[in-house]
């Protein structure tokens, strides 16, 4: 994530007032082709679907330039500007289930919704934050948005290329960022399935696009210059909360839901309201009691933002299966809090893990498509203790696991001296 910062919020008020509340928008206007006419006036016994349109006059639009700006882990964090602290600041992060925001995509810093436009009777920005749910553990919305809006723009770009050599750009980071599609043979598929198979691809890419993002803030990547990351790499709510964006816009995209920027917007805000709710998600309040529970466990309140062992909980498991951290029962009822936790957690909480598919149709999907990264000479130094054949001449998500097992061991040792001083 990009850390919603004292220093960053000024630069987006600055940057609101000097250029308004921005968002990419698209209306989908898919022109038949003489088949799909004739399908239609001849009679045929299936009628035409979306997805027997012409893909080349599907929507087009660039993936998302820009991450949204949210939450370290943690709440009511400390901040520091360089080694001074701000007095009596503290960072609020977290909201509550009924206070979640219309979503708008590409929603950058001040996405704005009108109360006309919003399809959850709330109106305004889409007020991210940190939320709480018994069966997905601490969710980043800032991070669930964010992927599901790149599974909506990979999609339109996958399946016009779908088994052909075609080149995404994505934002740079550490270097350049690029997904790589491939020649590849496909079997004989059926219109709905190219759509499906397009879709689960870019769900996938979508994804392993997030982590790319955790190894670039690890390697010393960041958002505003002067404002490190590292606390959020590898971040033990970040993956999950990803995952979960990326299987949102799946869904919608094989319900037809994204020809249009406000169907999708409207959608989007309807499903991510009722996954929140499928997964218990809990008022803030209680949100913030299992802050004060895991502190000292999971994060540092002591420490104030941005140090990186603020958050002392990280998730390095990569991968496309991904299982929440819910909060330890034994330490909320040996909480302060224990009289208010006892409601929500009584009944027992249950993990919901989830996955992506790593093959479709007999595909592997891997083989359709990477993500590309690579290492621009600014960054270079931030892996000299690292296999040069890893990383020297780039690095797709297939390679993430080897990376970031090397960050764990560092970042292992980094800790222990911490410790010892």
């Amino acid at each position: 994530m990009s850390l919603f910062t004292p220093h960053r919020l000024l630069a987006a008020v600055l940057a609101t007032l000097l250029t308004g509340c921005s968002s990419v928008a698209w209306q989908g206007q898919v022109r038949p082709d003489s088949d799909t006419v004739a399908r239609a006036l001849n009679g045929a016994e299936t009628q035409v679907a979306l997805w027997d349109l012409p893909a080349d006059s599907l929507p087009h639009f660039p993936v998302p330039q820009n991450v949204r700006p949210c939450c370290a882990f943690g709440n009511l964090q400390k901040v520091a500007i360089g080694r001074v602290p701000i007095p009596l600041f503290r960072l609020g992060n977290t909201v509550g289930a009924g206070d979640v925001g219309p979503h708008q995509f590409d929603g950058g810093t001040f996405a704005y919704t009108s109360s006309g436009a919003s399809a959850n009777g709330n109106r305004g920005s889409e007020n991210n934050g940190m939320i709480y749910t018994l069966q997905g553990g601490f969710i980043d919305l800032a991070h669930v948005r964010d992927t599901a809006d790149d599974t909506v723009a990979l999609f339109f770009e996958m399946v016009r290329h779908l088994g052909e050599e075609h080149r995404i750009e994505l934002p740079d980071e550490i270097g350049e960022r690029y997904i790589q599609m491939q020649t590849v043979e496909l079997p004989e598929l059926t219109n709905r399935e190219r759509w499906e198979l397009a879709a689960e691809l870019a769900a996938r890419m979508a994804y392993f696009k997030a982590e790319s993002h955790e190894i670039a803030q690890w390697h010393g990547y960041a958002s505003f210059a002067g404002w490190p990351e590292t606390v959020s790499a590898f971040s033990p709510e970040d993956l999950y909360s990803n995952m979960l964006g990326a299987k949102l816009a799946r869904a919608l995209i094989s319900a037809n839901l994204v020809l249009n920027s406000d169907l999708y917007n409207q959608s989007m805000t309807l499903w991510l309201d009722e996954a929140l709710d499928w997964l218990g998600a809990v008022d803030r309040g209680t949100s913030n009691a299992l802050f004060d529970v895991i502190d000292g466990h999971w994060w540092d309140s002591s420490r104030p933002i941005p140090a990186k062992y603020m958050v002392t909980l990280r998730h390095y498991q990569m991968g496309d299966q991904q299982t929440p951290y819910l909060v330890p029962v034994e330490w909320a009822r040996d909480s302060r809090h224990w009289d208010r936790l006892d409601t929500f957690l009584a009944a027992g909480q249950q993990p919901h893990p989830l996955a992506l598919q790593p093959q479709m149709f007999g595909l592997e999907l891997d083989t359709l498509a990477q993500v590309v990264m690579t290492v621009s000479p600014r960054y270079q130094a931030s892996f000299a203790q690292f296999d040069e054949a890893l990383w020297r001449h780039g690095f797709t998500h297939l390679d993430y696991p080897a990376i970031v097992s090397r960050s764990r061991e560092l970042d292992q040792i980094e800790y222990q001296k911490l410790l010892g001083q």
